[in-house]
């Protein structure tokens, strides 16, 4: 069947306009009742030598004290204009995560970043406040959108 019922998707970092120098951490997702997540984290313009990478952070409680997670850090090279990176972690050791971009050397423009969490325990999974529409469809004719 289609997967958007056994998904739920949240916005966790909006746009952020050129900078360098910098971190930038998304919202904290609560991973009770799922087994995982994949972050897709966007970048725009990034100005020649800019050094950009995403990586995610874990806690064991709500606004607790976050570390990095081993192994999950991704760069982009400064030539990778408007593309992503992306990371999925399956059963993570601690409850809550967050990302992080880190900007240094030259400007570098964040589109934002999504958390899509999956294999909940409960399904349908109701979609959070940062979805304002969905469609689900199964084999749907060509006619008006």
């Amino acid at each position: 069947m289609n997967l958007l019922p056994n998904i739920n998707v949240i916005k966790v970092m909006d746009a952020v306009a050129a900078g360098t120098g910098d971190t930038q951490d998304t919202t904290e997702i609560d991973m009770a009742g799922y087994d995982g997540c994949v972050f897709i984290a966007s970048v725009g313009t990034l100005t020649a030598t800019a050094v950009t990478d995403f990586r995610l952070r874990d806690a064991t409680s709500s606004g607790g004290s976050y570390a990095d997670i081993a192994g999950s850090k991704l760069s982009w090279a400064d030539t990778a204009d408007n593309t992503i990176n992306v990371i999925d972690i399956y059963r993570p050791l601690e409850r809550y995560l967050k990302g992080r971009i880190t900007r240094a050397t030259a400007n570098a423009v964040i589109n934002g970043v999504y958390a899509i969490q999956y294999r909940g325990q409960k399904l349908p999974v109701t979609l959070g406040a940062t979805v304002t529409a969905h469609a689900t469809l199964a084999s749907p004719a060509d006619g008006t959108a």
